[in-house]
């Protein structure tokens, strides 16, 4: 096999680790350096950063990165593929024109443009209020066009996470939008490095195999077949398995039809091989003709938000909740759009430590008035610390209210929204949609949804994504198919009571107010019993928060998974969400922690 094109991950989200860039740069050989930075509450920061200021909107960490590295990266001929433009590529690339005039280089720089729909944020008729931002999701041929020019770093703003592996490689193997499955075979890879950390031992379930002390950054070796290797640098730490990259590739998925700009990847598709020590083979990726839409995130400013817990420590603790509550709502000046209450049990009887004994009331308001959402909520609060509950105790001082966003999602066709790669020479490309198929994609029996209501699974959810970052999509999913459809028998001759995640791992997160939950096993047999136990009904008597909330069921065989998609348990998502885990991170290991009735031949 020809030799492969070494794309390297140095961030994961706007305020991971600093040092990533210089890591990866001197850690060992690589092509191309990637950096994600963009999710959906990142833009939201983005777009306030521009209120203030007309010349920001772009991740200025990325800028510092630079005034350190930039030079590694040229002297080693090493090409930087980065979304960190943000709302503002072209400030951003001016930003790193003047740096390298600075530092006394002269870096070939392009950035690709168009993704920005604000102006047109009128028209989409959400009814949440005049977004702060709307943005398209880009594909990966603007950076492809870019980096066939010969650019050293190439900026961009909202690009599905994917496109900064799949552009590198389009652009080094001659792909054209055609190669379809060499495309999802890239995506694939791309999903799986975007997150960093994520995908070499980071927030893995079975954390405790591996030394994850400072774990590694991600490389993906990315052949010209869209096959590749997953590894890191080496003597880094965490661990490179087929373990943490079927756990990466579960994160923030919808159905096993991954929707993309340039291509729909059939994630059940997917082949995952042990390649030796923190090498892991990804192949067998079939790619379809991407929808004929491209997803527009939308972020607006809901108001002011504001929260208080209260410590209720001892005896009748729901008696003690009860008479805070109505007090404090009777010291508003008027009801709040939204005051939401969560009663937190944390306490245990007879405790030896007070904590132990201790239950936490959290109280959430929201509203149009900072006033309201500021002193007036949190200092009526305060008020009653003589005139409550006996031992009254706040975690925190009275505070203003902060600005929180709300997150929504919209499809424009794709021949709608520009997408201009601007070469170092000034000049623009213009980047053509990619061939389509005439509807989004529907799916096969084989990988349809399950659905645990009666009702259509909410469209406005459909959207897979990544590292916490939506991919571009037809909005809503396919037909459901009857729970009885899935059933796989699985005989045992006697079983344990005991945690989920004895056999089984999970990694679950956003997507706007919608969350998923990625469970996987180990082995075959464990499969079998998982598909035949971890129905739709079994997930909501585990996790009784679920409700009646629509839920959908993917199954992958070849990752030996099953993916739930809940729609509507994170509220309006991004910062206006008032669950104790608002973006559903801990959801997965809530599930791996709930009882189950286990075989005893997988124990």
């Amino acid at each position: 096999m020809n030799a492969p094109l070494r794309v390297a991950n140095a961030s994961g989200f706007y305020g991971d680790r600093f040092s990533a860039v210089r890591e990866m740069l001197t850690g060992g050989p690589i092509d191309v350096l990637t950096g994600d930075y963009l999710a959906e509450l990142t833009m939201l920061i983005l777009g306030r950063d521009r209120l203030k200021d007309p010349t920001s909107g772009y991740a200025k960490t990325f800028l510092r990165q630079m005034e350190e590295c930039l030079g590694l990266a040229l002297d080693a001929g090493m090409k930087v593929v980065t979304n960190a433009g943000g709302l503002n590529p072209a400030g951003l690339a001016d930003a790193l024109h003047e740096l390298g005039e600075r530092l006394g280089l002269a870096p070939r720089i392009a950035y690709v443009t168009g993704d920005d729909l604000t102006a047109r944020a009128a028209d989409f008729g959400t009814g949440a209020g005049t977004p702060l931002t709307a943005n398209a999701y880009l594909g990966a041929f603007g950076i492809a066009a870019a980096l066939r020019a010969g650019a050293d770093l190439v900026v961009t703003g909202r690009v599905t996470d994917a496109s900064l592996v799949v552009g590198p490689a389009a652009a080094h193997f001659g792909w054209t939008p055609h190669d379809l499955d060499r495309l999802a075979g890239a995506v694939a890879a791309g999903h799986v490095i975007e997150c960093g950390a994520q995908a070499t031992g980071g927030n893995y379930a079975f954390f405790t195999e591996h030394d994850v002390t400072r774990p590694g950054f991600p490389i993906a070796e990315v052949y010209a077949d869209g096959s590749s290797v997953i590894t890191k640098h080496p003597g880094t730490g965490g661990a490179v398995t087929v373990g943490t990259v079927t756990a990466q590739l579960l994160y923030e998925i919808d159905s096993p039809r991954y929707l993309g700009p340039d291509v729909t990847t059939r994630l059940d598709t997917v082949v995952l091989t042990d390649d030796g020590p923190d090498r892991v083979r990804i192949s067998g990726v079939r790619g379809e003709p991407a929808p004929p839409t491209l997803k527009v995130g939308l972020n607006t400013l809901g108001g002011f938000r504001n929260d208080v817990t209260f410590i209720l420590t001892g005896l009748d603790v729901e008696a003690k909740a009860a008479l805070v509550r109505t007090q404090l709502e009777a010291a508003l000046p008027r009801a709040p759009r939204e005051l939401a209450w969560r009663l937190a049990r944390t306490d245990h009887p007879d405790a030896p430590a007070q904590e132990e004994a201790s239950a936490l009331l959290h109280a959430t308001l929201k509203d149009p008035d900072p006033k309201l959402a500021g002193r007036a909520f949190s200092g009526a609060a305060v008020e009653l610390a003589l005139a409550s509950y006996p031992g009254f105790t706040l975690t925190t001082p009275p505070s203003d209210g902060t600005p929180y966003g709300v997150f929504t999602a919209v499809t424009v066709p794709a021949a709608e929204v520009p997408h201009v790669a601007v070469l170092p020479d000034g000049t623009t490309i213009h980047i053509p949609p990619a061939p389509t198929s005439a509807t989004a994609p529907t799916p096969a029996s084989a990988t349809a949804p399950v659905s645990g209501t009666a009702s259509a699974v909410g469209a406005a959810s459909g959207l897979l994504a990544l590292a916490e970052e939506p991919a571009p999509s037809a909005l809503g999913r396919g037909p459901s198919t009857t729970e009885s459809d899935n059933k796989v028998p699985f005989l045992t001759a006697g079983t344990r009571r005991g945690a989920l995640g004895l056999v089984a791992g999970a990694r679950s997160g956003d997507k706007g107010g919608s969350a998923n939950i990625g469970v996987w096993v180990r082995a075959d047999a464990a499969y079998a019993w998982l598909v035949a136990t971890l129905t739709v009904d079994e997930l909501r008597r585990l996790l009784p928060e679920l409700g009646q909330l629509p839920v959908a069921r993917y199954e992958l065989p070849k990752l030996r998974a099953v993916n739930f998609v809940v729609d509507g348990l994170l509220g309006a998502g991004v910062s206006a969400g008032t669950r104790f885990d608002p973006q559903g991170k801990g959801l997965g290991e809530w599930l791996r922690s709930r009882y189950v009735d286990i075989p005893e031949e997988l124990l």
